[in-house]
């Protein structure tokens, strides 16, 4: 009986221990932040090799062409470390700024803020995320509804919480602001053909020929 006793207090006493410190990001957990302007969304490690941004409109086809294409080949990349891509929406095919691109960029923008509770989505989820959104693309459409923007993101991988965060009607950037920014970044670039998408790589401070079929083996592999 008593060691009975003395057994259930140890068990009491063990649950009730209390460890402290601070606890550590998980340095397997794909990093995913808005770029220090506030205009980019960051998916990738900031030691990558290979670090390029990516600008480019939801309605646009060709864009939704790169995602077919390359989005998966970009999540691995993404995911084993060897690339980080800043993603810059456009939304110069909305005819206002609460059209269907504006809503996929505040989506995109949401993912990156953490709900109530729980955490934000990472960098391989968003890259399926952009994968999904542009795969079930509408150009010319009404604005995807918060049921099909929590679908999409739950494909992806994200949690409820981020789901519904994502499927919200919080705004997480201003489009207005965005659209200006991005467009003039887009627009140092390439002046002369200014258009989605564009890839640029950072290292190199150039723009990449993403029509040569083997642009992302290179880009990693140089």
């Amino acid at each position: 009986m008593v060691i009975g006793i003395l057994g259930l207090l140890l068990a009491v006493v063990g649950c009730a221990n209390e460890i402290t410190g601070t606890a550590l990001p998980d340095p397997t957990r794909v990093p995913l932040s808005v770029a220090s302007d506030g205009y980019g969304i960051v998916a990738g490690f900031d030691d990558a090799p290979a670090q390029i941004e990516i600008f480019t409109e939801p309605q646009c086809r060709h864009c939704a062409d790169l995602q077919a294409d390359f989005g998966d080949q970009l999540a691995y990349l993404i995911s084993v470390g060897s690339l980080q891509v800043t993603y810059r929406p456009l939304t110069f095919m909305d005819d206002d700024y609460d059209g269907y691109s504006s809503k996929v960029a505040n989506a995109m923008f949401l993912a990156t803020q953490p709900p109530v509770s729980g955490a934000a989505a990472d960098g391989s989820q968003f890259q399926r995320f952009v994968e999904e959104l542009w795969a079930s693309q509408d150009s010319g459409g009404q604005p995807f509804t918060a049921d099909e923007l929590r679908e999409m993101a739950s494909a992806a991988g994200m949690s409820d919480t981020v789901a519904d965060s994502v499927a919200g009607d919080r705004e997480a950037v201003d489009v207005a602001e965005m659209e200006e920014a991005n467009f003039g970044y887009l627009f140092d670039i390439d002046p002369l053909q200014t258009g989605t998408p564009t890839v640029y790589d950072l290292q190199a401070g150039e723009k990449l020929d993403i029509y040569d079929d083997d642009w992302l083996d290179e880009l990693v592999t140089s």
